[in-house]
Parts: C-alpha cells; sequence; structure tokens
C-alpha cells in the first residue's frame, strides 16, 4: 500500500471516533514512530510503499483506538517535561497539569539545591514522572518515590533507569505506612483526587484504560489522600519543609482548609494553564 491510501484508509476507520484534527494527530504520531517519517516527510513521499509489517502495525493501533485505547499506550511512551516515560495501563498517563507542578517546585528549590541537598518524597509516583524530572533537574537532591501499585514500579524503576537518575522507589500504602526515620525537605504528591459523580464528565479512553486505583475517591471521603499525607507530613516534614499537592480543581478552597486546619502556613493556591486551581503549596511549622 502507498502511503497515500494508508493515510486516506486511517482517516476514514477511525471517522465517527474522534474528531478529524484528532486522527491527522494520531497518524502523525504513529508515522513518526514507525514510519520515521515527521509530517512534512509525509507531504512530500505520498507515493512511498509502506510495507505489510508496517502497514499491520498501524492496523493494530486503528483496532486500539477504536476501543479508546490512549494513543500513549500504543506507542508505548510519552514525553513529560521533555524527557520521555514508558506507559501502559498500570499507570496514569502524564497530564501537561502535572508539568506546571514539577515547574513550581523546581523554581522553588533550584538555589536552595545547589547549597544543600535536599531529600524529596513523591507519593503516589505512578510512572515515576514527577520523582525522575526533579531528579533530573535537582541534581543534588535525593529523590524517594512511593506507590501501592508493584507494577506502577516496574515501570517507574525503568523510566528511571532510562532517563539516567537515581530514585529510591518505596512499595507501600500511603493510608498505612510505617514510615521509620525518614525525613524529608519537600513532600510532593498527585494523590486519586476525581470524585465518582465526576465520572460522566470524563472521556472514554481514560475510564476504560486508565487505572482506576490511580483516579478515583468516593464522594464522601474526596480528601482521603490529601488529609492522611497531609497528617503524616506534619511527622515526617522537617520545619519549613514544604509540602506540594496537585489537587481537583473542584476542592480547591477545601483542600487549603485542611492544611490550615493543620497548622501549615504560608499556603498558596495556584492555577493551571486552563485557569483552573490545580495545585497548592504548604509550609510546615
Amino acid at each position: 500500500m502507498i502511503l497515500k491510501s494508508l493515510r486516506t484508509y486511517f482517516n476514514n476507520a477511525l471517522l465517527g471516533y474522534y474528531p478529524d484534527t484528532e486522527i491527522k494527530s494520531f497518524f502523525h504520531l504513529l508515522s513518526e514512530r514507525v514510519l520515521k517519517m515527521k509530517r512534512i516527510d509525509i507531504s512530500q513521499n505520498l507515493y512511498a510503499v509502506v510495507s505489510g509489517k508496517k502497514y499491520d502495525k498501524f492496523q493494530k493501533a486503528i483496532d486500539g483506538l477504536k476501543k479508546y485505547e490512549p494513543i500513549q499506550y500504543i506507542l508505548g511512551d510519552t514525553e513529560f517535561y521533555g524527557l520521555v516515560f514508558k506507559v501502559n495501563p498500570s499507570v496514569l498517563i502524564p497530564r501537561p497539569e502535572t508539568e506546571e507542578l514539577v515547574q513550581w517546585i523546581i523554581n522553588c528549590h533550584s538555589e536552595q539545591n545547589k547549597e544543600t541537598e535536599l531529600n524529596i518524597l513523591d507519593i503516589g509516583t505512578g510512572s515515576g514522572c514527577i520523582a525522575i524530572s526533579l531528579a533530573k533537574n535537582l541534581s543534588n537532591a535525593k529523590v524517594f518515590a512511593l506507590d501501592i501499585s508493584n507494577d506502577a514500579l516496574k515501570t517507574a524503576k525503568q523510566n528511571a533507569v532510562n532517563n539516567e537518575v537515581e530514585v529510591e522507589f518505596i512499595e507501600a500504602d500511603i493510608l498505612d505506612w510505617d514510615c521509620g526515620n525518614l525525613e524529608f525537605d519537600i513532600i510532593v504528591s498527585n494523590p486519586p483526587y476525581v470524585r465518582e459523580l465526576e465520572k460522566e464528565g470524563m472521556s472514554a479512553n481514560v475510564l476504560e484504560h486508565e487505572p482506576h486505583l490511580a483516579l478515583f475517591v468516593k464522594d464522601d471521603d474526596a480528601l482521603l489522600f490529601y488529609r492522611n499525607i497531609t497528617e503524616i507530613s506534619k511527622t515526617i516534614l522537617k520545619p519549613n519543609g514544604q509540602l506540594y499537592f496537585e489537587i481537583n480543581e473542584s476542592l480547591g478552597e477545601r483542600t487549603k482548609d485542611l492544611l490550615v486546619n493543620n497548622d501549615f502556613k504560608s499556603i498558596e493556591l495556584k492555577r493551571d494553564i486552563f485557569d483552573k486551581d490545580r495545585m497548592i503549596k504548604a509550609i510546615k511549622r
């Protein structure tokens, strides 16, 4: 099959499943991966012959996309904060909003990092995107990353190796974790925060493929993980240590109140690129 025909076939196969612009984006992502051809290369080589093996990879992608499998899982990786991360159904696909959280931490601590070794804990690390990005950009930091899922930790460990950083991984349930004598300068977490009632507004590729363990909390206890992590942070954060959360856009003020009631100071609620309450920082007294 020639490339022009493959493009037409791909577009027609996914009509009705996705908007036209998204289908084109999928095709270009796959072309770059399978054919090693960028967008401009495609337009200049429309009559190039695509081998049967390469065609099969496009067909397999079409089959997955029709089931609303995320393109990142189909490709096997995604980019986050300038680094490449392996992703699969055991881990959430990193979001742009989380990059903003990472940037905030780096902005606040890059100078401090030059003067001293920072101990950082990432709770609910998933793919390791937060922990690894911090380790890569705060070179004097010692980074720990915790997750309840053994499968997620396997992925995170591979991502640490691939991105050439050292992270100490901990398999534990944060709701029942004996932290021992550990102490940290920074604790960061992007815990489950989507309420069950918010499911109906979510796309099928998230609901049917990404791990619910990392996404959802009960409607009547939406701050379960925030409450628990805040309580633990009172013990394992050093004086003036900083706690960072990614948060549910609808629960910014409730999360802020939680931190106030636990005697944290200098609490700052920050909006993301979409102008939604998305992250919060607090300092231990």
